[in-house]
């Protein structure tokens, strides 16, 4: 969410460079969740050079596990499921299928070029 060309509220996953690029565009007294940083799972992790901004900027930035909050999962599914029905709230998945398919499906994953859940799909019941 970006407010007046600044990121409000961010959703991290990444780490790394994205978040590097992130820390340079939030707003004052944006709020960053933090649940996981797939960039370090790397055999050499990459850094985050930008963290002082987290000071300058007096950002908000907590780190989170959904097992945390599995007490609320059924108020959520009673809360969405109905949105989801509606076509209000979608999700975007790209589905390659084969073996033959696979090294691609790889590349577009990790060079950003899919959109949404990358699906492999070697075996159909």
């Amino acid at each position: 969410m970006r407010a007046h060309g600044h990121i409000a509220v961010y959703f991290e996953d990444v780490g790394g460079k994205m978040l590097d690029a992130v820390l340079l565009n939030m707003r004052a007294y944006g709020c960053i969740a933090v649940c996981g940083m797939i960039s370090q799972y790397n055999d050499m992790p990459e850094g985050v050079h930008n963290l002082m901004h987290l000071i300058y900027k007096r950002v908000h930035i907590k780190g989170f596990v959904v097992f945390d909050y599995y007490h609320l999962y059924l108020k959520f599914l009673y809360l969405v499921l109905p949105h989801i029905a509606e076509g209000k709230i979608v999700f975007l998945e790209e589905i390659a299928e084969g073996l033959q398919s696979s090294p691609a499906a790889l590349v577009e994953l990790f060079s950003g070029l899919n959109v949404g859940k990358q699906v492999l799909v070697f075996m159909k019941n």
